[in-house]
């Protein structure tokens, strides 16, 4: 390529020759380099939205035959439960510092390594301790990558940012659908470490397009302009102040609290309701899986809507009629539930979507992004926990439900702070 990629601002991207004038040969080529460098950025955010989800659903159908085998207790799956969200709100608080230390780009490409280490070596140890300090590291570096995709597109792609957040959440989703799907099987057929373990090599894969867009800017011998400037550093103190980033926070977090307290106890809700571990694997990927068209269409709407708060009260409409129907009737209609839960988290997208409709420049996204799941993913991390917690207190289900209701209502408060028209940089001082 005969042009940087970091060369590829929006106004560059915009400009045409002038009425009567025809571009240059030179002209061509550098548009050229443009498009391949957006290219390549492109695959390397969608193949990298795909890893982060796996160590979460791919772990979760084999939680009790892995503790079967290396010698812990059902409590323990609640606190795996926990590990995700804990690990990924640690990460919105140290990705913004390496972001302005490493740059975008190459943050990136730690995150994906992180990832394929953890998930490599978790899949062979021999006990409890260092099954979850392997599969923190992995999922460390997939928070990483949750928080630093949404400033990329806005970097790249600001003049798409409603169409490229739709395939990269599109891609996350795929990225929790596959393992949840497949992940059973290739534990019958070849153990629980092959499958578990097998996920690595994504994340591998998906570091090589990172490579070849760092390799591009050192040959071109330039600064990594990525890094986030002085004034970001400053600005980033105030998020807290803004009623908009609070509500961010919250309506991203009561859906993660929400969605990750599913991953983790509905296999053991479907088996105690008289179902096999299978069926409740299966049930996990299709919770994943019917949220793939609410992850492509919601930044569509999202974006063409100036209040989509109606939205917000649809998902939460959808979340109570899952709840009532897997704690009264679990195995009457099970796919029907299962698909009212898979639509509730469509505030996920809408929530990654907002990020960068509701901030004015790359250093609010960045800022943005690093909040509100930050926040979001350390309120999260209790509700796993907790869930399982009320229910081995009560011996029943109806606790832990309540507990979720509760979470829906403060959702509905936080959509209704994150929706309102405004933008960040407007609400911060």
């Amino acid at each position: 390529m005969t042009a940087t990629i970091d060369s590829m601002t929006a106004s560059e991207r915009g400009r045409t020759a002038a009425p009567g004038h025809t571009l240059s040969g030179g002209h061509i080529r550098s548009r050229r380099a443009l498009v391949e460098g957006r290219l390549l950025v492109l695959a390397a955010i969608l193949m990298s939205a795909l890893t982060l989800r796996v160590a979460v659903t791919a772990f979760t159908p084999l939680a009790k035959q892995i503790g079967q085998d290396i010698g812990y207790s059902t409590a323990v799956v609640g606190v795996f439960g926990m590990i995700p969200t804990a690990m990924f709100a640690l990460a919105g608080l140290i990705t913004p510092i390496l972001t302005r230390r490493l740059g975008l780009e190459a943050t990136a490409l730690t995150a994906m390594l992180l990832t394929g280490v953890g998930s490599a070596v978790r899949a062979i140890v021999p006990d409890t301790w260092e099954l979850l300090l392997f599969s923190a590291l992995a999922l460390s570096g997939m928070g990483i990558g949750n928080v630093v995709i949404p400033p990329l597109v806005k970097r790249y792609f600001s003049d798409k940012l409603a169409l490229l957040s739709s395939l990269y959440i599109v891609a996350v989703q795929l990225g929790t659908v596959l393992p949840a799907m497949v992940t059973v099987p290739v534990a019958q057929a070849h153990g629980w470490r092959i499958s578990l373990g097998m996920w690595a090599v994504l994340a591998f894969v998906a570091a090589l397009p990172w490579l070849a867009v760092l390799r591009v800017r050192k040959d071109a011998a330039l600064a990594d302009t990525t890094e986030m400037p002085a004034e970001a550093a400053e600005s980033t103190g105030k998020v807290w102040k803004s009623p908009l980033a609070w509500g961010m926070a919250f309506m991203f977090g009561m859906t993660s609290l929400i969605t990750y307290s599913l991953f983790a106890w509905m296999p053991t809700i479907f088996t105690e309701a008289g179902a096999s571990a299978g069926f409740g694997g299966s049930m996990v990927g299709l919770f994943a899986l019917f949220g793939l068209g609410a992850a492509l269409a919601a930044p569509m709407v999202v974006g063409r809507m100036k209040n989509p708060f109606p939205i917000v009260i649809g998902c939460a409409v959808f979340f109570l009629a899952g709840f009532a129907g897997l704690l009264i009737a679990p195995m009457s209609v099970p796919l029907l539930w299962v698909l009212f839960l898979g639509l509730g988290p469509s505030t996920f997208p809408m929530a990654l979507t907002l990020i960068n409709l509701r901030t004015r420049t790359g250093a609010g996204s960045a800022a943005l992004s690093g909040f509100t799941q930050g926040v979001g993913y350390t309120v999260a991390c209790v509700g796993p926990l907790l869930f399982g917690a009320l229910h081995s207190m009560t011996g029943g289900w109806l606790a832990p439900f309540a507990f979720l209701v509760v979470a829906v209502v403060v959702l509905l408060v936080g959509g209704w702070l994150a929706c309102k028209p405004q933008l960040l940089e407007d609400t911060w001082n």
